[in-house]
């Protein structure tokens, strides 16, 4: 299923470079189809109680549960970050720290320093979790996403008029994500463009 990202941290060197970066990182919420435990639950609590609640207290279930709707909302603040010339609207560190939080702030601080803001919405689809490790000392999942950035464009600040970019740049990538569970949170910490189409 597609998910709408709101921004990504990428490396913008140039704006072609940033559009690149830019598209990778919009991997959002993955999509998952109703679970028929629940459904099941709700129909019949008694007789469907215990297994649904074994099934939620997972731990390693639910950290993949709770670091894919983490990397949804890095998303979501990214794309303030990127459309705020200024900077100001978004708090990117509630949602990322490390290398993804230090990429993002540079990158857009080179969009925005060129002139340039990034509007518009990012889709994520075959969201997939490629690892997880719910009880190490700090619990991670590792996530691959196609980020399509297709409407996520890259305009001049005051005239809102396209920037000029390659055609032939990448529209849809594959992008690999790390999502760390720290004492406030989850946070993305890595988001890395692969340069494979999706």
């Amino acid at each position: 299923m597609k998910r709408r990202a709101h921004h990504s941290a990428v490396h913008f060197r140039n704006p072609v470079g940033a559009s690149l970066t830019l598209c990778a990182l919009l991997a959002l919420t993955a999509c998952s189809s109703p679970d028929g435990k629940d459904e099941a639950t709700e129909k019949s609590p008694t007789a469907s109680q215990s297994p649904t609640e074994s099934a939620a207290a997972d731990p390693k279930e639910t950290a993949k549960k709770e670091a894919i709707a983490a990397y949804g909302a890095y998303w979501r603040e990214m794309e303030k970050l990127y459309a705020d010339q200024t900077g100001k609207s978004a708090h990117l560190d509630q949602y990322a720290a490390s290398a993804a939080l230090k990429n993002a702030q540079a990158d857009s601080k080179r969009a925005h320093d060129g002139g340039n803001v990034i509007v518009g919405d990012v889709t994520i689809t075959e969201s997939t979790v490629t690892k997880a490790d719910a009880t190490a000392k700090i619990p991670n999942v590792a996530l691959s996403n196609c980020l399509d950035i297709s409407k996520w464009q890259t305009v001049d600040a005051k005239t809102k008029k396209p920037a000029d970019l390659p055609d032939n740049r990448l529209l849809k990538y594959l992008i690999v994500s790390t999502v760390e569970k720290y004492p406030e949170g989850w946070r993305v910490t890595r988001d890395e463009p692969q340069g494979k189409s999706c």
